[in-house]
């Protein structure tokens, strides 16, 4: 689908909710349209047809019609589904904010597009270690198998917060968030 138009359509096919809350995509099981030319960025960066949608409460909208089945991401409306572009997770955790401390602390997430999580049995954290330069990248759950990578900078503060617990008989470092260790990566000797 190369159609200009294309992503102002599937912006008039979004039913207007009643309340805040995120619409059903989950329920949703239009036919496939095919492709469009959208793409999502590592750094969280929206594109469409190769130009940066710059037009945050657009992003913002668009960000609430997506779904991920199994590795595909896909634009969601009641009657269209078209797939697009994500090269690493489709949001960008760019804030924390820290209650509390210890094991009964609560990590307070802020993505890119204004999602707030806590980490948690339903938000977990994890961290994937690239195996050829041991670079972590750490992400949130933020909903229905769509993660967000959180930023370097908020990680930094991830890294800060971290204590060490036993794993498997090996130190590691992590965080706590409502009562549950998230594993950042093994303690330095």
């Amino acid at each position: 689908m190369s159609d200009p138009g294309k992503a102002g359509d599937l912006l008039a096919q979004i039913p207007k909710g009643e309340g805040k809350g995120l619409p059903p995509v989950h329920l949703w099981n239009p036919d496939f349209c095919g492709d469009i030319d959208m793409r999502i960025a590592r750094d969280g960066t929206w594109y469409y047809q190769g130009t940066p949608i710059g037009r945050k409460p657009m992003v913002r909208l668009f960000s609430t019609i997506i779904r991920r089945d199994g590795e595909d991401y896909f634009l969601i409306t009641p009657v269209e589904k078209v797939g697009i572009q994500v090269e690493d997770a489709p949001f960008v955790a760019v804030t924390l904010q820290v209650e509390g401390e210890g094991e009964a602390q609560v990590l307070r997430f802020t993505t890119n597009v204004e999602d707030e999580v806590v980490a948690g049995v339903e938000h977990p954290i994890r961290v994937e270690i690239d195996p050829a330069t041991l670079e972590p990248s750490p992400y949130i759950l933020v909903r229905r198998n769509l993660e967000a990578l959180i930023h370097r900078n908020v990680f930094y503060q991830l890294v800060e917060l971290a204590v060490e617990r036993e794993i498997g008989g090996e130190p590691w470092l992590g965080v706590w968030s409502a009562g549950e260790f998230y594993p950042i990566g093994p303690s330095p000797v």
